[in-house]
């Protein structure tokens, strides 16, 4: 459904994406996470057309996106700085869609009326923030899109708004096989949703992996032990390792069982095993690679 090959692009003597490479299946949820200033934003923006790649080639239901309206005409964009035309009310931007849009569904539209507490004669630049990511929504889903391309979709949302929309998202996924790839920075959010995971980071993408995946070669455990048990984890990743009292919180990448075992022959005090949520694969991941936190005193 959506393939990019070896995209690579330069402003001016800058290289933003250096040799990307994905591959979204139809009916899956991606979830591209990354620090600011890794070129998520870039890459989104050749995904939904607007950026001619400089190398390689970015391609949604087998042809190339830049300057296709045909392909265009099945996906929405969603970015996290919207844009409507400045005198447009809901109902006139329905229109425009209804005009732009093959598939636009009209009855999907007026159903939804009771979905989204907005007036559909409200001029939409005189709405705030969240109420103009609810009309970006629900004019988007009424277009039934094949691929949903989402840039912080949900920021400015609250709680119960953001749930709203995810299930009627969920639903088209489910229902239609609609792709989406989503960018955001709330991961709790995305662990929820996506299948798969693409880490990018200095413009080159770092981990891509289905989401279950993703946390079976990092784990967090927690061990104690009367001696120092340093030289145990030779051989071991160790991407974190913090001591409360006489107990060991540690962060390692390698084989789970080859792990517990090395530790359980020093007989430990304690040995837990817990979970790791995205959120810390995500701060383990690109600490290795220098993205860290430190701590800073001031």
């Amino acid at each position: 459904m959506i393939e990019v090959n070896n995209l690579t692009k330069y402003f001016g003597p800058f290289k933003v994406l250096d040799d990307i490479n994905i591959s979204i299946k139809p009916g899956s949820i991606y979830g591209l996470l990354g620090p600011n200033g890794a070129g998520k934003t870039t890459l989104i923006k050749h995904l939904a057309g607007v950026y001619r790649p400089d190398s390689g080639t970015v391609k949604i239901i087998d042809e190339q996106v830049y300057e296709n309206p045909k392909v265009k005409s099945s996906l929405i964009y969603i970015p996290d700085d919207l844009y409507f035309f400045n005198q447009y009310s809901i109902k006139e931007a329905s229109k425009f869609y209804a005009r732009i849009y093959p598939n636009w569904n009209q009855e999907r539209f007026d159903s939804l009326k009771e979905y989204f507490p907005l007036d559909i004669n409200n001029r939409i630049s005189k709405l705030s923030k969240g109420m103009q990511k609810q009309v970006a929504f629900w004019l988007g889903i009424c277009t039934m899109p094949k691929v949903m391309i989402l840039d912080e979709p949900v920021d400015g949302l609250d709680p119960v708004m953001r749930k709203k929309i995810w299930n009627l998202m969920l639903q088209d996924v489910s229902e239609r096989k609609t792709t989406i790839l989503v960018s955001s920075h709330n991961l709790r959010e995305l662990e929820d949703v996506c299948c798969h995971i693409g880490i990018i980071y200095d413009g080159k993408m770092v981990v891509q992996r289905e989401l279950d995946n993703l946390k079976t070669n990092i784990h967090k455990i927690q061990v104690a032990f009367e001696s120092d048990f340093n030289q145990l984890l030779q051989g071991f990743e160790v991407l974190h390792n913090s001591k409360n009292g006489s107990v060991n919180t540690l962060v390692v990448r390698g084989d789970k069982e080859e792990l517990l075992n090395t530790l359980k022959k020093a007989n430990p005090l304690i040995l837990d095993v817990l979970s790791l949520t995205l959120e810390e694969v995500f701060i383990y991941e690109l600490g290795g690679l220098g993205y860290e936190i430190n701590n800073v005193t001031i």
